[in-house]
């Protein structure tokens, strides 16, 4: 009778330890992941280093460096606690409602993304859609969300990112406003009152710019956000610089209109992002194909 063979099995604790100082290459960050001190993932290293009988870690003065038997270690675990997290996340769902919990920036959930969520809810009713809004980076480690909705160039190297549309920068007023206050040329807005984001301090800059304008503003109302400044706009209190997408519905109404026809591209473009190495989910997939198919469709009207 053939012996079966001993299972060589690291103890969890330190293996999971060494996982996160080896992701980070730090025990520092791997401790706040962890949720315990640096002295706590230190020693357990210590215990996974001592039970395998190597050094995995070479100690430098700013930080860690793996060594060649931590690099094998390393690349042999680093999927088992990928599908791991996965098959918990999996199983965490079963039997209930299919849950999405969205970070996006609050001008984006306000001015485009809330007024279209019951089209998502109508199409796929079992999908319990979570929406918040920050102007932070989302954090994926401890903020449960399945993804996030991400301005930039889409080049973050921890994350996967699906692009949504590029920004463009369009003066709007109130119809009433523009009535009041006659613009034929760039410069007629020196003496105006211009309604500015300061989430987004840069974009009456950029638009100006790229404009031809010979003046810096000088008459400014400032919102705390896009979203807020575009409200000021239908008050009839100014002129906000507005990204074309979240003003769309409006112009097509008649409630805002662009004194002048000159939009700007920021180099920058929406994404839909999750962390890289995570697998999206049946929900997540489904909003994808959903949100591009609603910004194809605004973009036609």
């Amino acid at each position: 009778m053939t012996a079966t063979p001993t299972r060589l099995l690291p103890p969890m604790n330190p293996l999971k330890a060494f996982e996160a100082a080896a992701r980070h290459r730090s025990l520092t960050v791997a401790a706040d992941e962890l949720n315990v001190s640096q002295v706590a993932v230190s020693r357990q290293v210590r215990v996974l280093e001592d039970y395998l009988g190597v050094t995995l870690f070479r100690r430098q003065n700013r930080g860690i460096e793996l060594t060649r038997e931590g690099v094998v270690l390393f690349e042999g675990i680093a999927k088992g606690f990928q599908d791991i997290e996965a098959a918990t996340r999996r199983v965490s769902r079963r039997g209930q409602r299919n849950i999405l919990a969205i970070q996006s920036y609050v001008t984006f959930s306000h001015r485009w993304l809330m007024p279209r969520l019951h089209d998502f809810h109508d199409a796929y009713p079992r999908i319990e859609v979570r929406l918040s809004s920050s102007p932070d980076i989302a954090d994926f480690e401890t903020g449960n969300l399945d993804a996030a909705i991400r301005g930039g160039d889409g080049q973050w190297p921890d994350l996967h990112a699906e692009k949504l549309a590029d920004m463009e920068l369009i003066p709007v007023c109130s119809p009433a406003f523009l009535v009041n206050h006659s613009v034929a040329h760039v410069d007629q807005l020196e003496n105006l009152r211009l309604l500015c984001s300061a989430a987004r301090p840069n974009d009456w800059p950029s638009w100006l710019k790229s404009a031809g304008a010979s003046f810096e503003p000088r008459n400014k109302l400032v919102f705390e956000n896009s979203s807020l400044a575009c409200e000021g706009a239908l008050m009839d209190l100014g002129i906000a610089i507005a990204n074309r997408h979240f003003v769309r519905r409006q112009l097509n109404a008649g409630t805002l209109v662009s004194p002048l026809d000159h939009g700007c591209r920021t180099g920058e473009s929406y994404y839909l992002t999750w962390p890289k190495g995570r697998s999206p989910s049946r929900p997540l997939l489904n909003f994808l194909d959903w949100i591009r198919t609603q910004i194809a469709e605004a973009t036609e009207e």
